[in-house]
């Protein structure tokens, strides 16, 4: 069974602050308590297509592994290794991450996409962040009938984790707004 879920936040900032701070948030040290469940962030890879406006870029990203304590224990893992690729186009003021784990894919498979645009009513001041994400845990013999409970535990962890993440995104974009008026904070 797949558990998916799609969640749609307006942030109040325009597209170019809220893109700048979806950069910035993991190597904030304020952001540390909040994002806990980031252990490491890595740039594997960059491109800039100059000709289409287009920015390509793919970061490792390593987590503490998603679940309840007994599957991590079962599976003998406490971490999970991610990919993420982004693609940010300037032209069209867009910018789409799609993450992906790569580690325990005998276990779990989990993706999110999320996508900033500015707000179509307000498009100069407002960006609108949608993002889906989809669980699948794969039932091991032993806990077959355990597997939709599982899931459900961790899309209400993802739910949590991008709740602490979208205001972690809200610091960063006040602090990016502050920064830019010449005011220390």
């Amino acid at each position: 069974m797949v558990r998916a879920y799609s969640q749609e936040h307006i942030y109040r900032h325009p597209w170019e602050r809220v893109t700048s701070a979806s950069w910035r948030k993991f190597a904030d040290p304020m952001n540390k308590r909040a994002l806990s469940h980031i252990l490491e962030v890595d740039t594997l890879d960059h491109k800039l297509d100059a000709n289409l406006g287009k920015l390509y870029t793919t970061r490792a990203i390593t987590i503490h592994a998603p679940g309840p304590w007994f599957v991590r224990k079962i599976i003998g893992q406490d971490i999970c290794h991610c990919i993420e690729s982004t693609v940010v186009d300037a032209q069209s003021r867009s910018m789409q991450l799609s993450t992906r784990n790569i580690s325990l894919q005998n276990f779990i498979e989990v993706e999110e996409k999320i996508r900033y645009d500015p707000h179509p009513d307000n498009p100069n001041s407002w960006t609108v962040c949608k993002q889906e994400t989809s669980i699948k845990i794969k039932p091991l013999s032993a806990l077959a009938s355990m597997a939709e409970k599982i899931e459900q535990r961790c899309v209400e962890k993802f739910q949590s984790n991008s709740a602490k993440g979208r205001e972690v995104m809200e610091r960063m974009c006040k602090y990016l707004e502050a920064e830019a008026s010449g005011i220390s904070v």
